[in-house]
């Protein structure tokens, strides 16, 4: 009979057993583990995912008619880059109403907001020039097809096409050009060419654009925009001049990273015109190349130069964005034969009505001063619609406002 703590002798308490968990306790837990891990490995196995746990965005585009697929680039198997805030997420496709017949529907998708806006390229069929005079439509110049593309003008490459000079010496800046027939009291007046850049990030500010804004003034088109294809097949109809922007290195990058494929001053010129030709297989028809950021890139005359020149061999015309004073692009243009222009005045620096017209008064004043200036703007609805009140009344200021090409131009001649 066992003795209790009471009635056991002092100083002689019997030790108390100690408590073991059954051996079989952590083995179950094992084998769980193992279970689970099992599992695992065995759905990584089975399920091929290969964008797992990256976040998606799937974008729908739909021509009219229901024609699917409008999204789909040419040149093969392209890359899909994404820039910071382009396209953070898609909203859900309502169903369109149809446009008039032989229109298209270019869907984009403001990189900002999200806010997803239809810009109707006119068909043949489409006629609203009921007041327009005769060879125009909504004060642009009637619709023409634009000039072939194929062979002549492009060369084949690991990318996609790309500009060439063609077997008979044809350049894209000529061909592509939509130069304005002046009349000789106006060939001698100071020229103002507008360069309207970042078309296809901003939805809204693109569609004013092409609504607003005549013929004359040239639109640069970013190579991360939506539908950008069609945008510039849209321009090039409606009688602009097309340029194609070029992500070159800022002195904050990469703080301030202009987009996939930049052009770095750490990279060698192999590696730099590699990426040029990336960036200018995704359209065709521009008549030249616009640097976009690229303070330090164009100050820095190892990296620019290798650049320049190959711009010059694909037939194509640099405009300098005015990233910087200290730029060394109009030295090596020179030195190419390569056709130059630079921005003298970046109109939206502040985006207010009062300080948009300013930048258009000293605009103004620096085309009278060198013969011919140029003015650069992103495609925002407040500076379009500030741009598109001056150009109704330049010309009667003693201007005339060209494409780009007429600048560029002139400036090689002189």
């Amino acid at each position: 009979m066992e003795t209790d703590d009471l009635s056991a002798p002092l100083g002689q308490t019997k030790p108390k057993k100690s408590r073991k968990l059954p051996a079989v306790a952590p083995q179950i837990l094992a084998g769980l583990l193992g279970l689970c891990g099992l599992v695992v490995v065995g759905w990584a196995a089975l399920v091929n995912d290969p964008l797992g746990g990256e976040p998606v965005a799937v974008v729908a585009t739909q021509m009219a008619g229901g024609a699917a697929g409008s999204g789909a680039q040419k040149g093969g198997d392209k890359e899909h880059s994404r820039h910071d805030g382009d396209m953070a997420k898609a909203p859900a496709m309502a169903e369109k109403t149809a446009p008039p017949p032989g229109s298209k529907i270019i869907t984009i998708i403001d990189g900002s907001s999200g806010e997803s806006k239809d810009v109707v390229i006119n068909g043949p069929g489409d006629a609203k020039a009921v007041d327009a005079p005769p060879g125009k439509m909504n004060g642009k110049p009637a619709r023409q097809s634009p000039a072939p593309a194929a062979g002549n003008l492009l060369e084949k490459t690991r990318h996609g096409d790309i500009p060439k000079i063609g077997a008979d010496g044809a350049r894209s800046y000529t061909v592509y050009a939509h130069a304005r027939a002046l009349p000789a009291a106006s060939k001698d007046l100071p020229r103002i060419a507008i360069v309207i850049g970042a078309l296809g990030i901003s939805a809204s500010g693109t569609a004013d654009a092409f609504s607003m804004l005549p013929a004359s003034v040239t639109f640069a088109l970013a190579p991360y925009g939506a539908d950008v294809e069609k945008l510039a097949e849209h321009a090039r109809a409606d009688g602009h001049e097309i340029l194609l922007q070029v992500p070159m290195e800022p002195f904050d990058y990469p703080d301030n990273d202009p987009g996939p494929q930049t052009l770095l001053t750490s990279l060698t010129g192999e590696q730099n015109v590699d990426r040029l030709h990336w960036l200018m297989s995704r359209i065709q028809g521009y008549v030249g190349i616009e640097s976009f950021m690229g303070a330090r890139f164009t100050a820095t005359e190892q990296a620019l130069t290798p650049v320049l020149q190959e711009i010059a061999k694909r037939g194509l015309i640099f405009v300098d964005g005015g990233g910087s004073p200290r730029s060394v692009a109009a030295q090596i243009a020179g030195g190419q034969s390569l056709p130059f222009a630079k921005t003298d005045v970046v109109l939206d620096a502040v985006q207010t009505p009062l300080e948009i017209d300013r930048a258009l008064a000293r605009l103004e004043l620096a085309a009278r001063e060198s013969g011919a200036a140029v003015g650069y703007a992103a495609a925002q609805p407040g500076a379009i619609e500030r741009i598109a009140a001056w150009a109704k009344k330049v010309e009667s200021r003693g201007f005339v406002l060209v494409p780009v090409t007429m600048v560029a131009l002139k400036t090689k001649s002189s």
